[in-house]
């Protein structure tokens, strides 16, 4: 039973400590999409989305005004389009018409941000997946709402490194096609190793193939929530810190499960999971950098901040777990430079070095997000950057994920500002030493000895 008090504190963590639900995102699986060219094709899957998202928007503003609860993005993840247009797509073209049309159908039902422009290439790449890829410059360059990612690793395959090679040139392409908005394009594509099939964040989110025809996702946040709650715990010994942040996460997923089944039931929709995953923003008072600081660290990236990230991490999800039954997704905590004020502080007192970011990826949710690179860093250099992070999710078997961008025309010291919830970044340095020799093996780093599980 609910209590008064309950009621009080849900309210409190909304109005006064930014708790709200990131994201509800509608999974469409386009795998009923049959045509006999590529504009047919454009043009059933706009028609499903359309039809099968009519109503997220409206359905999620209805749930916002009636529980008081803020939801901030309504969006829709795809089956990988590449999986969807082999039968038909046969250019790069082809591909960026589909872009253009998910775009379109964006627009129509209202949401934000639309995924799945996407390839699954962890063991080698058809023709059909090197096509979209190949494309991802012009698609991203020419919409507005669509976002891509490429999964080019896993536990089980090993790293494609043939993908790798080709997507640090695919980068810089990118950003030099949107290098007038700051290569922005670069911040709607993320590369993956171990992608789950039901991330509902952006920009790596995509309805995988094990997923029933539509579902929901819903991704909460609430890092203020954890912040303050944690003051209270200041000083005080690791348990008592480790048993507040496992609480307060209890709480801040049981809001989430409510506005997902609420979603469901409306919209007729399967309820798929919960990313329970503490997601940052630019507003004052929404970073996980302010956790690490509170939990006493002068800045993120000084000594201790992989133990304590290692903390909130699990803590978090010990507490999400107990209150959904349905917990997956990415799951635990972002740290993304360019939205988290904290974080980008911490990088322009020099305390947070791309390297440092790397090592921390090892305990949080994704990898090295957000990050703003000189325009001329090298695509070689690009690409030993992906594989480094490749490498710690294929080893450690957890989900890793590279999102940098190169901005054209910026260096070192300068700071670039994107707006909205990706927030401004400094530009960080990257190691200068050259990988060519290595990036330019041709081939596939081979799974590690504990992926032979049968």
């Amino acid at each position: 039973m609910i209590n008064i008090q309950e009621v009080l504190e849900t309210n409190r963590m909304i109005h006064e400590l930014n708790l709200d639900v990131r994201t509800i995102t509608m999974g469409i699986s386009l795998l009923d999409c049959n045509a006999s060219d590529a504009a047919g094709l454009c043009d059933k899957i706009y028609d499903k989305i359309t039809t099968r998202a009519r109503d997220l928007v409206r359905t999620g503003e209805e749930i916002e005004r009636e529980f008081g609860i803020p939801i901030v993005n309504k969006r829709i993840s795809l089956t990988p389009i590449a999986l969807a247009g082999a039968g038909v797509c046969r250019t790069e073209d082809d591909y960026v018409e589909i872009a253009r049309a998910i775009d379109r159908a964006a627009h129509t039902v209202g949401v934000n941000f639309i995924g799945g422009y996407s390839a699954l290439v962890s063991k080698g790449m058809t023709h059909a997946d090197e096509c979209l890829i190949r494309s991802i410059p012009m698609a991203l360059s020419e919409t507005e709402r669509v976002c891509s990612s490429v999964n080019v690793g896993s536990t089980k395959t090993g790293i494609n490194m043939d993908a790798v090679r080709l997507i640090g040139e695919i980068l810089l392409e990118t950003a030099e096609r949107t290098k007038e908005q700051d290569s922005i394009g670069c911040a709607k594509f993320v590369v993956f190793c171990n992608a789950p099939d039901d991330n509902p964040f952006m920009a790596g989110a995509f309805h995988g193939v094990t997923e029933a025809d539509t579902v929901i996702n819903v991704g909460v946040s609430g890092p203020g929530v954890v912040k303050k709650a944690i003051e209270a715990a200041r000083g005080k010994d690791f348990e008592t810190l480790c048993e507040t942040i496992k609480k307060t996460a209890f709480k801040i997923t049981r809001v989430g499960q409510l506005v997902a089944q609420e979603a469901s039931k409306r919209l007729h929709v399967p309820f798929g999971i919960i990313d329970l995953s503490l997601a940052p923003t630019p507003a004052r008072g929404d970073s996980v950098g302010e956790i690490l600081e509170e939990i006493g660290l002068e800045y993120a990236g000084a000594p201790g901040t992989t133990a304590a990230l290692a903390l909130l991490n699990d803590q978090v999800k010990k507490g999400g777990v107990m209150a959904s039954s349905y917990v997956g997704g990415l799951s635990g905590a972002f740290i993304p430079v360019s939205e988290d004020q904290r974080m980008i502080r911490a990088v322009e007192a020099g305390a947070l070095s791309l390297e440092k970011l790397e090592a921390m990826t090892c305990v949080c949710s994704v990898g090295l997000d957000m990050i703003a690179v000189p325009g001329n860093t090298k695509a070689s250099t690009l690409s030993g950057v992906i594989a480094d992070e490749m490498a710690l999710g294929m080893i450690n078997q957890k989900t890793t994920a590279v999102r940098l961008i190169p901005v054209i025309g910026k260096d070192v010291g300068d700071t670039v500002e994107f707006g909205g919830l990706l927030g401004y970044a400094p530009v960080m340095p990257v190691n200068p030493f050259s990988c060519d020799a290595f990036i330019s093996r041709k081939g596939r780093i081979p799974a590690p000895i504990h992926s032979f599980k049968n």
